[in-house]
C-alpha cells in the first residue's frame, strides 16, 4: 500500500452539475484534495443548523484505503462553519453521492454558494485489524487514567 492508489471519480448528474470541479489538489504539497457543493441555489445555512451538502460526485476507492472528510480551515476560523462528524470516513465499498454534513457553529447565516470549497479529503491507508478477546490487559503507566489524567 506504499504505491499512489487511483480514484475513479463519477458524475452523477453531469449535464446540470458539469460546472462543479471534482475533488483536487489546489497546491503541488496539498495533502487533502478540495471538495466543491453541487447545491442548486445559494442554501442559508442558520447558527447551529446541520446541512447535508450534495458534492454531485461518487467515486470508487481501491481496497485498503479511506477517505477522510475534513472540515477547510479558512471557513472554520472566518465563519465558524465545520463538519459535524469530523473526520468523516467514506469507505472503499461505497459508491453512492459523496455529501459533506456541514454545520455553522458561528454566530451569523452563512451562505453558502454553489460550487464553493466547503471540505477537504485526504486519502489513508486503512489497515484491518485481527481481534481477540481476554481476560486481562497489560499494565501501561497510564492503564485507565481517563480524560485529564496529565494535567490541564
Amino acid at each position: 500500500m506504499n504505491e499512489t492508489p487511483t480514484i475513479a471519480f463519477r458524475r452523477l448528474r453531469p449535464d446540470t452539475d458539469g460546472d462543479i470541479p471534482l475533488p483536487r489538489y489546489m497546491t503541488a504539497l496539498a495533502a487533502g484534495m478540495d471538495i466543491s457543493a453541487a447545491v442548486d441555489a445559494t442554501l442559508t445555512l442558520a447558527p447551529g443548523q446541520i446541512a447535508l451538502v450534495p458534492t454531485g460526485f461518487a467515486m470508487a476507492l481501491p481496497p485498503g484505503y479511506e477517505a477522510q472528510i475534513r472540515p477547510r480551515s479558512g471557513l472554520a476560523v472566518k465563519h465558524g462553519i465545520g463538519i459535524i462528524n469530523s473526520p468523516g470516513t467514506i469507505d472503499s465499498d461505497y459508491r453512492g453521492e459523496v455529501k459533506i454534513a456541514l454545520i455553522n457553529m458561528g454566530p451569523a447565516d452563512y451562505l453558502l454558494k454553489r460550487g464553493e470549497r466547503i471540505a477537504q479529503m485526504v486519502i489513508h491507508a486503512v489497515y484491518r485489524a485481527r481481534l481477540t478477546e481476554v481476560d486481562h490487559l497489560d499494565n501501561t503507566d497510564r492503564s485507565n487514567g481517563g480524560f485529564g489524567h496529565t494535567g490541564v
